[in-house]
């Protein structure tokens, strides 16, 4: 099995809600992707956006929504400044603040947001990880 992530899927709320939020952040919708689903274009992976009870239903799994929401994801970005206008951009399109950007014990900066169905979002820099030219980190082999 080849070692990638070509998919993450978020259990939400309320599809049209979410849809529009990643669409404020700028993330492309995929268009005809698909009835009772929406999928957005990241730098990577594509974002699933699936109402949550039918990601339960699908799954096999109650439909409390608790097992959706214990996991946080990350947007590694070239600076602390760039955090910062992340964070700003992610309120602004309607997500919650949660930390602001700060330095952290790791020696990098970094700061929180939860969108519109909870799911936390880690916006970050890491001076030890450069980004590529496609703006995904590069960590070097030890």
């Amino acid at each position: 099995m080849p070692a990638r992530v070509s998919l993450v899927t978020l259990g939400v709320a309320d599809l049209a809600r979410a849809t529009s939020f990643y669409r404020a952040l700028g993330w492309p919708l995929v268009e005809n992707a698909g009835d009772g689903v929406s999928f957005v274009r990241t730098g990577g992976a594509l974002l699933s956006l699936f109402p949550y009870r039918d990601l339960a239903h699908d799954a096999g799994v109650p439909a409390d929504g608790e097992g959706f929401r214990h996991v946080a994801l990350a947007i590694n970005v070239e600076s602390a400044q760039a955090v910062d206008r992340g964070l700003a951009a992610a309120v602004a399109a309607g997500a919650t603040p949660v930390k602001p950007g700060q330095q952290t014990f790791w020696g990098g900066y970094s700061g929180y947001f939860a969108d519109p169905d909870g799911h936390l979002w880690e916006v970050a820099h890491n001076p030890f990880w450069p980004l590529d030219a496609a703006g995904l980190p590069v960590i070097p082999e030890s």
